[in-house]
């Protein structure tokens, strides 16, 4: 596979060169112009409401000009008393206006400017907020599970973990495309918008403390690059990737991936099977559902498991993992079960079903 070229990979950065940032999900919450059109309105009802109590009790009003109170002067009246501005070329003259304007009309200034005050303040403090929230999440994130590419690679490999037991809230999506993580922040996942290959934005992901990094590119030298990237700032991460074509899987091993799914080959596979045996393409894509039918789950060995052969455990095994070994369950090398050893078993997916995450830093 051929990389691109200094010149290229430069003008790449360059296109990026877009501010990179993180989005959070939030509660579904009103338009902002929405919720100043409300306060507004709900600023002219007050409005409203004040001038008519005004124009219903006009004869305990004076106007300097004419002495008459209408309509006109009620709005203009209660106008300037609602904004404070208050000229006093209509006064309230009677006991019953001035009641009025004491228990009426004052309670109304006061609803009026919390209105008004209260959208300008809002709208100051939101940036604060999000700051100060953004702290807060960047100071809890640890553990976490960063994935690169919230394409269908991305959404399935999100969902299979989580259907694990992985919470949303330690799941930060990456991704270049606004729209993207604007569909993962409403999925509840955080979000960073920005090209992976770039350090800085891994570092807006925190990967530097993440456990496990899943890279969904749809580019195969994009894949490269980002596990290179991810692998500088964390030497202890488990890194998965996908390619589309197998020439490139070992490429991506050399860059600091774990693991390589090769996409296209495993399609090509899964068809080949079920033209030869539907059934049997059917089981294998039931596996790979998590969560629904056969689920392959991996487990600890239990005590009662000590000393036994792979055939005689209850639970269907496929592979003994050893260290840092994976072995078929009829390998000769396996002999018998040891506490330290992990079963890869074949079980009826339950809600309780869930695949035991390995809690052991891997070192490749």
């Amino acid at each position: 596979m051929k990389l691109p070229g200094q010149d290229v990979i430069a003008r790449q950065a360059d296109e990026h060169l877009v501010t990179h940032r993180v989005k959070l999900p939030r509660k579904l919450v009103e338009h902002p112009v929405r919720q100043v059109a409300k306060r507004l309105s709900w600023a002219l009802v007050v409005l409203v409401a004040t001038a008519f109590i005004v124009y219903a009790d006009r004869d305990g009003y004076s106007d300097n000009s004419d002495g008459a109170i209408d309509l006109l002067d009620a709005f203009y009246y209660a106008t300037v008393t609602l904004s404070t501005t208050g000229y006093g070329d209509i006064t309230p003259v009677s006991d019953g206006a001035r009641l009025t304007n004491i228990f009426v009309i004052t309670p109304l200034r006061v609803l009026f400017l919390i209105i008004l005050v209260g959208t300008t303040l809002e709208a100051l403090t939101e940036r604060t907020r999000e700051e100060w929230r953004l702290n807060r999440w960047r100071s809890a994130l640890r553990d976490h599970t960063v994935v690169v590419g919230f394409g269908t690679k991305g959404r399935s490999a999100i969902k299979t973990v989580c259907a694990t037991g992985l919470r949303k809230e330690q799941v930060v999506v990456v991704d270049p495309s606004e729209k993207a993580i604007d569909a993962a922040t409403a999925d509840g996942y955080a979000g960073v918008i920005g090209d992976a290959t770039r350090s800085e934005v891994l570092k807006r992901a925190e990967v530097q403390r993440a456990r496990q990094i899943i890279i969904a590119t749809q580019r195969d030298d994009t894949a490269v690059l980002v596990a290179l990237t991810a692998r500088q700032l964390n030497r202890g991460a488990k890194i998965v990737a996908a390619v589309r074509e197998e020439e490139n899987a070992p490429l991506l091993k050399q860059s600091g991936a774990d693991a390589v799914i090769t996409s296209a080959s495993a399609a090509g596979r899964l068809l080949g099977l079920s033209v030869l045996s539907p059934s049997a393409g059917m089981v294998m894509e039931d596996l790979i559902q998590q969560g629904s039918g056969l689920d392959i789950v991996e487990r600890p060995v239990i005590k009662a498991e000590v000393g036994k052969v792979p055939r005689e455990v209850g639970d269907l095994v496929v592979s003994v993992v050893r260290g840092h070994r994976v072995l078929g369950y009829d390998d000769q090398d396996v002999g018998t079960l040891e506490l330290t050893d992990r079963l890869i078993t074949i079980v009826r997916a339950t809600p309780g079903t869930q695949i035991a995450p390995d809690v052991r830093p891997f070192r490749g």
